[in-house]
């Protein structure tokens, strides 16, 4: 089994959604259906940006908490920069 880590990106306002699964494609439909978390559920229209793969449940949770930190967020930046400046 995969786990996945993904970075949504709201067309409401262009916020982000970080979070993990094991199955992406069931998990995206929950969020494009309004059946995501509460962020999630709040914006609609949302897009999937960036993701990775990992064999260890342990180890995706543990890069999506890093994500969410001040240090993962510039982290993400710099992977999508073309993607960023492409979308101004």
């Amino acid at each position: 089994m995969f786990y996945f880590v993904y970075v949504l990106e709201s067309n409401f306002d262009g916020g982000w959604y970080i979070g993990f699964t094991a199955n992406i494609k069931k998990r995206l439909a929950q969020h494009s259906e309004g059946r995501g978390g509460k962020t999630t559920r709040l914006k609609k229209g949302w897009k999937l940006i960036y993701f990775e793969g990992y064999l260890l449940k342990k180890n995706a949770a543990g890069r999506e908490k890093f994500l969410k930190s001040g240090s993962g967020r510039k982290y993400l930046k710099k992977q999508l920069v073309n993607y960023l400046s492409e979308n101004i």
